[in-house]
């Protein structure tokens, strides 16, 4: 199983949701007149809840042509939701989620969904808690990836987390210890530079960059891209420490050929934010 791409180099993409606008359509035809040619895909930028109970089938029809009529690829849809959340009822009511969202995956025309480890904290999602370190927390996020997997069999779909500083999977080596523990072929990684720490040290980046590239491999199913800044505050690619370079050359050393995505960012920064990455050599 291969992420989104063909081509010999780094295509750029970005999330939907930087982009406020009346349509889907509308979303599309922005993203192509910065000339991106990928999206990470939100419902919420079809009118749906982001994580729907349901998805007609028509729905994911339309938004597919509606990608296609742009020239733009839909390489991931989110099914984000809190896989560590403490209450048991909640992570039933991600994964019943999670199911809908995979199951309007071959609608929109892709196989990818991205996922977040999740939190011991209640209330958001990507926020850190003290409880994130203990075997509770990690024997909850193991079960709900256990029956996300099995989710993915039954439709068809990969599934990729990102490890961040915030989320019970906050390393390398904990992502790597994850993808070993769930053991299925249908589970990856999503990779941003700036999510593998919270200082904004370009060295501390580079050799968890280098760390992650050794370890992950070609199960790198999708990029993501955002910086940090020498005090660690998050912002737009290119306004930070993050050795661009660095990543995109790892990238294609391990042989990828996706998408890298950039967020975070406001849509008055994204000019900049793609001409940083393409400076940086994406494409």
């Amino acid at each position: 199983m291969r992420p989104y791409g063909g081509g010999s180099h780094v295509e750029l993409g970005i999330f939907t949701r930087t982009f406020d606008r009346g349509t889907i359509a509308d979303v599309f035809a922005v993203v192509a007149d910065h000339g991106l040619s990928a999206v990470q895909f939100n419902w919420a930028d079809a009118g749906l809840a982001e994580m729907p109970d349901g998805v007609p089938a028509e729905a994911a029809r339309r938004v597919r042509d509606a990608a296609a009529a742009r020239g733009v690829a839909i390489a991931a849809v989110s099914g984000t939701f809190n896989m560590a959340h403490p209450d048991p009822d909640e992570r039933a009511r991600g994964l019943a989620r999670l199911r809908a969202v995979a199951g309007s995956c071959a609608g929109l025309g892709t196989d990818l969904v991205t996922l977040c480890t999740g939190t011991r904290d209640r209330a958001d999602m990507w926020r850190r808690h003290p409880g994130n370190d203990g075997d509770d927390a990690w024997t909850d996020l193991l079960a709900t990836m256990r029956r996300a997997v099995a989710i993915a069999d039954g439709t068809g779909v990969r599934l990729a987390f990102e490890p961040e500083p915030g989320n019970v999977a906050n390393t390398p080596e904990r992502a790597a210890r994850l993808l070993d523990a769930a053991g299925s072929d249908r589970l990856g990684v999503v990779l941003d530079p700036a999510n593998l720490t919270e200082t904004g040290d370009a060295e501390r980046v580079r050799a968890l960059l280098d760390e992650a590239f050794a370890r992950f491999g070609d199960r790198i199913w999708l990029g993501h891209a955002k910086d940090r800044r020498a005090d660690g505050t998050v912002c737009p690619a290119g306004q930070g420490t993050v050795p661009w370079r660095h990543y995109l050359d790892g990238l294609r050393a391990i042989g990828y050929r996706g998408a890298v995505v950039l967020h975070g960012l406001d849509e008055t920064d994204v000019p900049a934010a793609v001409a940083a990455l393409r400076a940086a050599g994406a494409g």
